[in-house]
């Protein structure tokens, strides 16, 4: 079984992904406009985040995550930069 992480913004899951990376990627969905990561984390109520679950199977059966990952404006930025353009 491999890992599953789901993202999320303003405690709203916005996507998902079976690595970190891709998870982060997933913020792309709520880039801001001007593109300063540092100003929409910032914001109240986005609190970032990344919940690591066993297993996709561990994720559907509303199982408890392993963790839960701070996410920084610089993650989501190299994250997002690692994408085709």
């Amino acid at each position: 079984m491999s890992e599953f992480f789901e993202a999320f913004w303003h405690g709203e899951g916005i996507g998902d992904g079976g690595d970190l990376e891709e998870a982060l990627q997933a913020y792309l969905v709520v880039k801001p406009d001007d593109g300063d990561w540092s100003a929409a984390c910032g914001a109240g109520g986005a609190d970032p985040k990344i919940e690591r679950f066993a297993s996709f199977e561990a994720y559907l059966d509303n199982v408890d995550p392993l963790e839960t990952i701070a996410v920084t404006p610089r993650m989501i930025a190299d994250a997002i930069a690692l994408l085709p353009s």
